[in-house]
């Protein structure tokens, strides 16, 4: 199962200590989660005043400092709509993007405005898309999108608080984009309260699914844990558990 660290989004320290915030935590978070047993780190980079951004120095900065911590480790980026004022200027932020400093791979929320333009210059700009929907009203989108099939994953984001609803719609969405002819692996993922029973109707239906800051800063029993790598060890041994019982 393909694992992703969603390693801080836009939390703050208040709600967990080692949230990282600087491009040196966000790169030593990101090589400690690899390291804890993630496939792939997704991290979004905090400017000067501390919001989330998409600004090409930004993002070549942190790329950049990536690269040189660990090559190997393959790192994606938002491209979200909440960290610049209009779709134009994310559009110019994307295609101004350091060639030589380009995440592996970017999401793009297909809830969002402009989303199947952003999804075809992510595309054009030599990086892999994942395409994320939050409810069925996405859906259509997505499906009519030119870049259906070029998506190394999708991922479902339900945005209920409620975590029996939020399988449900993990389940419901999924299976109308299986029906639909996406082939494209699936990835599930909660937020707070419905984090970890998403993450256990991932393991159990076989897709991919994520774990990290970004998500819920809490362990399945509710306990607290270090940082991000415990998180992501947390998911592997529960991975582990379920499929040893099958």
């Amino acid at each position: 199962m393909l694992l992703k660290a969603a390693i801080n989004g836009g939390r703050p320290v208040t709600e967990h200590p080692a949230v990282p915030r600087s491009t040196e935590e966000i790169v030593a978070a990101s090589v400690a989660a690899i390291a804890a047993g993630a496939d792939v780190v997704h991290a979004h980079v905090i400017d000067e005043d501390g919001e989330q951004t998409i600004r090409p120095e930004a993002i070549g900065a942190w790329v950049r400092a990536m690269r040189a911590a660990d090559p190997a480790v393959v790192i994606g980026t938002t491209t979200g709509l909440w960290t610049v004022a209009s779709h134009a200027e994310r559009m110019a932020h994307l295609a101004a993007w350091p060639a030589d400093a380009l995440p592996d791979f970017a999401s793009v929320a297909f809830c969002e405005e402009g989303a199947a333009e952003a999804a075809l210059l992510v595309l054009e700009r030599g990086m892999v898309l994942e395409s994320a929907v939050w409810s069925m009203d996405d859906v259509p989108a997505l499906l009519a999108s030119p870049t259906l099939h070029r998506n190394v994953r999708v991922l479902i984001e339900p945005e209920t608080e409620d975590a029996e609803a939020a399988v449900a719609q993990c389940r419901e969405i999924a299976a109308v984009l299986r029906e639909a002819g996406v082939t494209a692996p699936i990835l599930y993922h909660g937020y707070d309260e419905t984090v970890w029973p998403v993450v256990e109707a991932a393991i159990a239906d076989g897709c991919e699914t994520r774990i990290g800051f970004e998500d819920g800063v809490l362990l399945a029993d509710g306990t607290t844990p270090a940082d991000n790598a415990e998180l992501v060890r947390a998911v592997r041994a529960l991975e582990r558990a379920t499929l040893s019982r099958v």
